[in-house]
């Protein structure tokens, strides 16, 4: 072990020197990108639920879905993205998908657009009506669009294809139009002099101030919060176990004490693993000093999985402090209170949180206009990635079987050769619809070789898992590949990864294959 971990700092600290150069050598490019929050309603099939003690469960005939996604253009009329969806109405809270877009989007006249996409991806709630989770959501509309914000209404059909859960539909949306300066992905972990007489004004804008931080919560159900009855939801039984919770959080501030948020949990003690939840929202620091500050926050979203049927519109306003440790790190304890809005789950939280606060994107403070003199880019690779997992344990009598996952992750150079990586995953083939997993790591990577086009890479992850009928007991999940990536440019690569699943406190013990496409690129991170 001593051996490992020697190795370990030793290959962190490979690579960490960099030559330092002038901003005005940096090329850089502005992507207009935007924040989509739609919302669906959707017919759902005539189903009763019969059960072997006599009992029924009838299905409620609508669900609506909450959507946030993330597009970028491509050109002036195509773009791409990624969509997270969660059930916030009906009976079916716990359902979510997660998936990419491909659409179009072309002036009509004046503000008036034509927007058009597919969203594919793999999700679900009750397996019996998703069965593997493959979703296609094909939807056309017309857009209005200024500066500040677009609203759409379209016409579309949600399809479970691989179950019989899928109708037509009318939906609406509002759009936020974002703005990211970066670089190329060449250009990462390099330290650049901001000099007052270079006339190149493209980074001399103010810096985005973000938070990212990794979240440990411990839910405590109150009132008449009840579990699913393990499959019967007429044997219900109360929630009186704490309930073990990880998840990850970005903040974006929008003033110097308010910022807006996203946040994505899910259990992994308490309940056979299947919970989930997602909020966005909005807080503000009541006392900020040097090293303490006082927050509260309030945010709305969807929860459920594992919990009585119930809509899955939940509301989750939360308190706590930071400790800033130092400039980029901090310490969280918080506290809160998770509430079903139409159901009966219903819990106090408290936890802490890992927590690491960023200005990107220019060369000055956005709310104190204080300059830097010095910069470094920050390398980040976006991977999409189909996963194939082999032979894959299943809870009861249900054999075993491979799924396919489309996943997405997102990688962040520590050093040139070492990064963190996060992961979401969710099955949309194998007859486990609703499985899904989160899970975070460090991984190691080469330097290219072969002419520059290939590169090797390993990776370590841990995190949580649930849902689809797959054992692995209450969700814990590691996973350790490793790889090799193919560059087609200094941005773009494919890769294809080997490795193996393990649940420590399931059955799952599973190899897997990783297939993707990576996109990668620098931001500016100011120095002090």
């Amino acid at each position: 072990m001593k051996k490992l971990l020697l190795l370990f700092f030793s290959l962190l600290s490979l690579h960490s020197f960099s030559q330092t150069y002038s901003l005005s050598e940096l090329g850089g490019k502005e992507l207009h990108n935007n924040i989509r929050l739609n919302y669906i309603l959707i017919d759902q099939p005539n189903r009763t639920y019969n059960y072997s003690d006599g009992s029924t469960y009838k299905l409620r005939p609508t669900m609506g879905l909450f959507g946030l996604n993330y597009n970028f253009p491509l050109n002036d009329w195509l773009y791409t993205g990624a969509g997270f969806h969660g059930a916030v109405y009906g009976d079916q809270g716990g359902l979510f998908t997660l998936g990419v877009n491909l659409g179009v989007n072309l002036q009509l006249y004046k503000n008036l657009y034509f927007d058009a996409n597919l969203h594919f991806g793999g999700g679900g709630g009750f397996r019996s009506l998703v069965n593997g989770g493959g979703i296609l959501y094909p939807n056309a509309g017309l857009q209005y669009k200024t500066k500040e914000f677009a609203l759409g209404l379209q016409y579309g059909y949600v399809n479970f294809f691989t179950g019989v859960q899928k109708g037509d539909n009318v939906s609406f949306f509002i759009e936020i139009p974002t703005t990211l300066r970066i670089s190329s992905y060449a250009n990462a972990q390099e330290i650049f002099t901001v000099e007052n007489k270079n006339k190149d004004d493209f980074w001399k804008k103010p810096s985005v101030k973000s938070v990212q931080q990794i979240t440990f919560d411990y839910f405590f159900p109150i009132g008449s919060s009840r579990n699913d009855g393990i499959g019967n939801f007429n044997k219900t039984t109360p929630l009186n176990q704490t309930l073990s919770i990880l998840g990850f959080e970005y903040q974006r501030y929008l003033k110097e004490d308010t910022f807006i948020y996203a946040h994505v949990d899910a259990m992994y003690s308490g309940l056979v693993a299947g919970f989930m939840d997602v909020f966005i929202g909005i807080g503000k620091n009541f006392v900020e000093t040097k090293h303490i500050n006082l927050f509260g926050k309030m945010g709305i979203g969807a929860a459920g999985g594992r919990i009585f049927p119930e809509g899955g519109l939940t509301m989750y306003p939360n308190v706590g402090a930071d400790i800033k440790i130092t400039e980029k790190f901090g310490l969280s304890a918080h506290g809160g209170y998770h509430r079903s809005v139409s159901g009966t789950f219903e819990a106090y939280t408290a936890g802490f949180s890992l927590k690491y606060y960023g200005l990107s994107g220019g060369t000055s403070h956005p709310f104190n206009g204080e300059k830097t003199t010095e910069i470094k880019t920050q390398g980040l690779h976006i991977n999409v990635e189909n996963q194939t997992y082999f032979d894959v344990e299943k809870t009861g009598s249900t054999p075993s079987s491979n799924l396919q996952l489309i996943a997405l992750k997102v990688t962040y150079d520590i050093s040139k050769s070492i990064y963190f990586a996060g992961e979401a995953s969710f099955a949309y083939e194998g007859k486990s619809g609703g499985y899904a997993h989160g899970i975070f790591g460090l991984g190691i990577k080469s330097n290219k070789f072969l002419k520059d086009k290939f590169s090797t890479f390993a990776e370590m992850s841990a995190g949580v898992s649930g849902g689809g009928g797959i054992d692995s007991g209450e969700g814990i999940l590691i996973r350790p590949t490793a790889g090799i990536n193919y560059h087609v440019s200094d941005d773009f690569s494919f890769n294809i990864a080997g490795g193996q699943m393990w649940s420590p406190f399931g059955n799952v013990n599973s190899s897997n294959i990783n297939i993707g496409l990576s996109y990668g690129f620098s931001i500016i991170n100011s120095k002090k």
